[in-house]
Parts: structure tokens; sequence; C-alpha cells
């Protein structure tokens, strides 16, 4: 049976239409919301991400050419294939400092999902002399190793091949990488920046260094400026490389990248395939045409991880397992839902590889190369990211190279207004965070965990997670015995208070105050309170009231103005408001 040769009419049953119509009936729409008459209503919906690139709300063109999978500009893929042939490699991370467990964590991983392991070393995870411990029972010849050793890379790499030059392995069989980052290192550390970690090794499938751009995501980097600077730190590496005796490219071939994925996915699934455009452009302008392209390893945001409520970390990571599987990715690492809380347990590491099975075997995600390909937005986002990461990399090649950048303050003032921006919605909760800014759940059981090796710090560019301002604050909180209370005190029948009162018990909740509720008339031993109505029932003599009943702070959910001594509304600075109300309680944040 031929196919046919007409395309399949998807909207033939619907009136066809015009973008004029659709901006028409959109501004009808917003000026009864309030848009002024003769706004432009697709400006009045347009939002612009932390590196200032417009989103607009309809997309109708694409006017690029994307080209092909495996072929310059790398966008729709690093090699012809995908990583569709045998899927991407699902990659586990491993810092627990027992070599024990870490074995049995290893085997248990391997045979049950997981294609390659990350071994974090030194400091920070298994003690370097332990790697043979741990590596028991690992075949070598067929389960990737990446090392991730900070500062102990060489030690590191040396015991690594000394381990598989005793099992009598062929070193051409290895796979994996040793993980070199000494500027990664240097940013989040402090420590000398030593480029010598990147001593070239007879081992021609495997990787030398790691080009970690979750440092400076973990800073607070937008997605361009997280490419430009890995881009600007993996020409310093290839430099460095090049300079040992290695041609330009077996050092293209010896580098991998590792990238941030979050639950902000249609960004996340732009920032690879930017990313892998514009180390395409850094090959060309070597001179080379490499047989694949950027090697990518995407890992689940760290810094969007939450110690309270962590279930929902699930949500966040299933949505950027899915980023990475679309934005096509080589490796994918989930990081368990409990990671921000200490070493992962079993049951987490467990979900964190599932997580990948069925996204790959279930969703079929693995057998499309380039699935998000064609979409207009996508295509759109990923050539505004690659030409703003593009100038990002070459600001920083003008000051001398990612580590001149990174000793001046470069590095810190590129990342500073994504963070600061990031940091200002957060605590207005403009970007909420389920579980801990949003929807808090009072008297949340503890989820234990055998504490986690802290990781070196002491760097320009310190790592951070979004949810810890507020976490802290509510650590504080709940510290204090009995916990302070915040009195509600509601005005009118429920039909009237509700809406309110629900606003303000939210709100409060996230930093574990404790809350009573009862109307204004009846509220007794109040320090801090909370009037919760509409604005036309407030009226000064409630806010005397309360004062009344001992209240040296009133806070009013609303805008009227009738005495109190602030508001909470939406929108507003709320880590501000609970921040200044554990200080009126007495709490030491």
């Amino acid at each position: 049976m031929s196919a046919p040769t007409d395309p399949l009419p998807l909207a033939a049953e619907f009136p066809a239409t015009t973008r004029d119509e659709w901006v028409a009936l959109v501004a009808g729409v917003l000026r009864k919301s309030g848009l002024p008459a003769g706004a432009d209503p697709i400006a009045a919906l347009t939002t612009t991400t932390y590196d200032g690139i417009p989103v607009l709300p309809l997309y109708d063109a694409f006017d690029g050419d994307p080209g092909l999978p495996g072929v310059l500009p790398y966008l729709r893929g690093a090699t012809p294939d995908g990583p569709t042939v045998a899927g991407w490699d699902v990659r586990q991370r491993h810092a627990d400092p027992d070599p024990v467990r870490s074995r049995a964590a290893l085997l248990d991983d391997l045979e049950t999902g997981a294609t390659s392991l990350w071994l974090v070393l030194g400091e920070a995870g298994l003690p370097v002399d332990a790697l043979p411990a741990a590596l028991e029972g690992v075949y070598l010849d067929l389960a990737p190793v990446v090392l991730d050793a900070g500062a102990r890379t060489a030690e590191a790499a040396a015991t690594f091949l000394r381990l598989t030059d005793e099992r009598g392995l062929d070193r051409a069989e290895l796979r994996g990488s040793l993980g070199a980052d000494p500027i990664g290192l240097r940013a989040r550390t402090g420590v000398p920046l030593d480029l010598g970690l990147l001593a070239p090794h007879d081992v021609p499938h495997l990787q030398l260094a790691t080009v970690d751009g979750t440092v400076y995501h973990g800073a607070g980097a937008g997605d361009a400026v997280e490419v430009g600077i890995a881009t600007a730190v993996g020409v310093a590496y290839l430099r460095a490389l090049t300079d040992a005796g290695l041609s330009v490219e077996r050092a293209l071939d010896a580098l991998e990248f590792r990238f941030a994925v979050t639950a902000d996915q249609f960004p996340s699934i732009a920032k690879l395939r930017a990313a892998r455009q514009v180390w395409g452009r850094v090959a060309e302008l070597c001179g080379v045409t490499p047989a694949r392209g950027q090697r990518q390893h995407a890992v689940t945001s760290a810094a969007m991880l939450t110690r309270r409520d962590p279930w929902v970390n699930m949500l966040r990571t299933t949505v950027a397992c899915f980023a990475a599987a679309i934005g096509g990715a080589d490796a994918v690492t989930v990081l368990p839902f409990d990671a921000a809380i200490g070493l992962p347990d079993d049951l987490a590491r467990r979900i964190a590889r599932n997580t990948q099975t069925i996204l790959h075997d279930e969703s079929g995600l693995g057998r499309v190369v380039d699935a998000a390909g064609g979409s207009w937005y996508v295509e759109t986002l990923s050539r505004q990211l690659a030409e703003k990461a593009w100038d990002t990399f070459t600001a920083i090649e003008r000051a001398g190279g990612a580590a001149a950048a990174l000793d001046s303050g470069l590095l810190t003032d590129l990342v500073a207004p994504a963070r600061e921006r990031r940091a200002d919605d957060l605590a207005h909760r403009r970007a909420p965070l389920t579980g801990v800014s949003e929807y808090a759940l009072p008297d949340e059981p503890p989820v234990p965990r055998r504490p986690a090796p802290p990781a070196p710090a002491g760097g320009p560019l310190a790592q951070h997670r979004w949810a810890e301002d507020y976490e802290a604050l509510r650590d504080a909180v709940e510290a204090v015995d009995p916990r302070p209370t915040v009195h509600l005190a509601t005005i009118g029948p429920p039909a009237v208070h509700a809406a309110r009162l629900g606003f303000a018990r939210t709100l409060f909740q996230t930093a574990g105050f404790r809350l009573v509720v009862a109307p204004v008339a009846e509220v007794t031993d109040v320090t801090v309170g909370c009037l919760c109505s509409s604005d036309a029932q407030y009226t000064a003599e409630a806010v005397a009231a309360l004062r009344s009943a001992g209240a040296v702070h009133v806070w009013l959910a609303g805008r009227a103005d009738v005495g109190a001594d602030g508001t909470i509304t939406a929108g507003g600075d709320a880590l501000g408001v609970l921040r200044r109300t554990a200080e009126l309680l007495g709490v030491r944040a």
C-alpha cells in the first residue's frame, strides 16, 4: 500500500484563522482584565527568561535551518542516530564514604537498570584508596565509570587505571571519564588552579576531563550563561590538552560536558540543543569536523531540590529527565528525591533509576531523534540561547579565558543578574516551590537519612539551593518550644473572609508558625496578628482590637489602609513578611 502524497490535513475540520484574528481575540480578553485600549497584547503576555530572552505567547514561524542529526551545527543531535540505538546512558551518582555500602549500591544499580556509574571521591565521597574495594565485582570493561575526585583527580585516575591494569583489562576497552575539572574545582572551592590535572593518558575511549556546567548553574547562572561559561572552560581545556601533545580531534573527544536540567522543561531542552550548536562552532573554528558533536551528561538540577516535602522532588526530576531525553543528552543522571537531605537510601535510588526506565522503555522517548525539532518555540529558543551563550563565551575569551575571568570576578558578574532575579522571584513567590513556599505541610514528619559528606566550598561561585532561605527560616521557627504563634483574626462570615484566610494560612504555614484562627473579637493573648477579610470589611477599630489584645504587630491580608503595620498580598515579599514575623516572635533565624 503506497503512502498518500498529500500531507495529513490536521486542521481540516476547523475554520481557517490568521494571526491577526488570534491577536484580536486575545486583546478582547485582556481588556476585560484591565489592559488599556491600544496596548499591545503580545507585549503584555511576553515574559523573559533569566538570560533576558523574550518568550512570546505565540510562535508561528521559524526561518532557520536546524540541519540534520549528527552533522554541524549538531543542533538536532551529536550523532546521526542520537542516543536512540541503545538508549541514553542511565548514570547513577554515588558519594557514600563507606566502601561496603558503596559496593552493594553500585552492584544493585547495575543489576537493576543503571548502565554507568558516577563516583564522587575524596572529601565529598568515597576515599580514593577505597576505590578498588568499592569496585569489586564491577566489570569495568562493561560498565563505564565516571570519576569525580576534585583536588584528588590525579590520585583517583592513577588508582583507577592501576586497578584496570591489575585486572588485565585492555585500556582501549575502558569507557567513562577520569573527570578532571580544575576550573570548576577552583570556582567551587577556591583551591589554586592546576591544569596539570588534565594530564593525557593512553586511554583512547576514556574522557579525560569533565566540563561541569552544573557548577555555574548551582551558583545561579541562567541557561545561556551556563552554556557560555562551560564553552569557555571547554576551550581552556582544549588548549591545555593540545599543549600537552594531543591532537585537536583527540582533545575534543576527551571532553564531556555536564549540564543541569530543571523542571522548566522547554528551556532545558533548548539548552542542550544550543550547547551542541555552540560547541560545534568551536570545533569548526578549530579547523576540524569531529566524528560526533558535544558529548553531554545531563543531571537533574541539585539547586531545585528541596529538603522539605522531598517527595515533590520526584515530580521535578521526572520533568527534568524528560527534558534531558528530548534534548538529546548522551547520559542522564536523575538525582534521588532525598539527595538534598543526605545520602540516598535504596528506595530513592530505585525511583531515580525507574524514572529513566519508564521514560525510556515505556514512554518510548529513546526511539525518536530530536523529538522537539520543528517546534517553532523550541527552535527559536534554541537559536536565541545559542546566540546569548556565544556572546557570553566571546566576552570571557576577550577577558583572557575562563581561568582569568574567574579570578577577575567576571564569571561572578555574569552569574549575578540571574541569581538575583531568581532570588527575588522566590521571595515574592513568582517562582513557587511546592511544599516549601507554597502548600507547606504542617507538622511534616522528618525523612531521616545518613548525612552526606560536606562538599568542599569556599570558592567565588558558592552553590545554593533555591529553597534554602525558606527552609532555614522554618528550621529556626520549629526549633523554638513552644512554637511561635500567629493569630489569624477573621471579620465577617466565611463567604467573606475565606479567600484571604486561606491565603494567610498558606503564607504563615510556609515558615512553620503555629496558627490560631478566631473572629477578631475573640482573639486574646496575641503578639503578631493578621486580619483576614475583604477590603470593605477592614476598619481601624479591628486593628485597635488586636492591639488591645496585645498585638505588637498587625498584618492585614489585602490592601486596605486602616492603620495596620503591614500588608500581605499576592506578589508581595513573602520571605520578608515571614522573616519580620519571626523576628517579632523572638526567633533567631
